[in-house]
């Protein structure tokens, strides 16, 4: 069956600015390699994909998980109902601010660890006295 790749760099071109995510932002969201994503988008090279592959795609872009297999071989897409779609990119700027403000909490924890590790000692006491 002859798949519709130029539908499919579409699909992805305008979900991409949707969802404010570029072609690196798509492929660590999706899990997939930046030059699948980059094949996709410019429809540059045309052979069958593995369905994983459209399907992370789709969820990444925040489609329902069968929607670029769908517009590749020339079906309607299922849709998600906008709550649902508004909900998913909603998660994602969610859980990229849990991931930096984690990541600020590490660093402070380190410094504290550095801290309780390298006893300070009171001015004038001997480097023995502890």
């Amino acid at each position: 069956m002859k798949q519709d790749w130029a539908a499919v760099a579409a699909t992805i071109e305008e979900h991409l600015a949707r969802v404010g995510l570029d072609q690196r932002g798509l492929a660590e969201r999706a899990g997939v390699a930046l030059s699948i994503v980059r094949e996709l988008r410019r429809n540059t090279v045309q052979r069958r994909r593995n369905v994983r592959t459209l399907e992370a795609l789709s969820v990444a872009l925040g489609l329902d998980s069968r929607h670029l297999s769908a517009v590749a071989a020339g079906h309607p897409p299922p849709t998600l109902d906008v709550l649902t779609a508004a909900t998913a990119a909603d998660i994602y700027r969610q859980l990229a601010t849990i991931s930096e403000r984690l990541n600020e909490l590490v660093l402070r924890m380190d410094v504290l660890d550095a801290k309780i590790t390298t006893p300070s000692r009171p001015a004038g006491t001997p480097p023995n006295a502890l």
